[in-house]
């Protein structure tokens, strides 16, 4: 579904990224992990086409079509959403509204669903004004999950979120990705994850380690997890087992 080949990626003339290459299929969950200032985020915002993420070389396939040179807007109407840690407050256009455009034609119950995460009292306010941080997240999932997209790539979702809008936006991560399907899944997700406490909720098939732009090793995501919490992120890279 996903294909990174070689990418290499800068801001404002700043080298961030260096040759990244990924392949993520369709149904897969992978998680990215990787201290902060590391170009995880700068990953994400790259494979979405925001225009201050300059690819300098290498390109971005999305089901075997290359994606390198098309527009946000173009990469979201074949299939991918984003998931922002920090997403901005839209004036003047109401939660209710946003969801409307983003389902388009799809038979979606939007109401049901910000059920689901306790957000229908927000769909009448403007999106993002006055949330707090686990209210914006729960807006963030919401119209993802309003969007479906077969690919979905999620920031950092437990970042300043208790323990409550944890579960809740987990379970709806979980769902996002079709989980609770065991055979013909589909959707894939991309996440990062600082802290892995995402893994509590959504299972995963490979981890990734991001430092210094570059990605080091590859691997089984819990053992990537279990080692980088005991020993650090450098200890990681001396693995071997989830060594390339």
């Amino acid at each position: 579904m996903l294909k990174l080949e070689n990418l290499t990626v800068e801001i404002d003339g700043k080298e961030i990224l260096k040759n990244i290459n990924l392949e993520l299929k369709k149904g897969e969950t992978h998680t990215l992990f990787g201290p902060n200032g590391s170009g995880k985020t700068t990953l994400l915002m790259a494979i979405m086409g925001f225009g201050a993420y300059k690819v300098k070389k290498g390109k971005i396939y999305f089901n075997r079509e290359d994606i390198t040179n098309l527009a946000v807007c173009e990469r979201a109407k074949k299939g991918i959403g984003i998931m922002f840690q920090r997403p901005p407050t839209i004036s003047g256009l109401k939660m209710g509204d946003l969801l409307n455009l983003c389902k388009g034609n799809k038979d979606v119950e939007t109401n049901a669903l910000a059920g689901e995460l306790n957000m229908k009292n927000f769909l009448n306010r403007d999106v993002n004004a006055g949330f707090s941080g686990g209210e914006i997240k729960r807006s963030e999932i919401l119209q993802l999950l309003v969007q479906n997209p077969a690919l979905s790539l999620i920031d950092e979702p437990e970042s300043g979120v208790d323990l409550e809008n944890i579960s809740l936006v987990g379970n709806a991560i979980s769902k996002l990705l079709q989980k609770d399907v065991h055979k013909n899944r589909t959707n894939a997700g991309l996440i990062i994850t600082h802290t892995g406490h995402i893994l509590d909720y959504v299972s995963a098939d490979i981890g990734h380690l991001m430092l210094k732009g570059e990605l080091k090793c590859s691997g089984n995501p819990y053992d990537m997890l279990n080692v980088i919490r005991k020993y650090g992120y450098e200890k990681c890279i001396e693995c071997m087992e989830c060594k390339i």
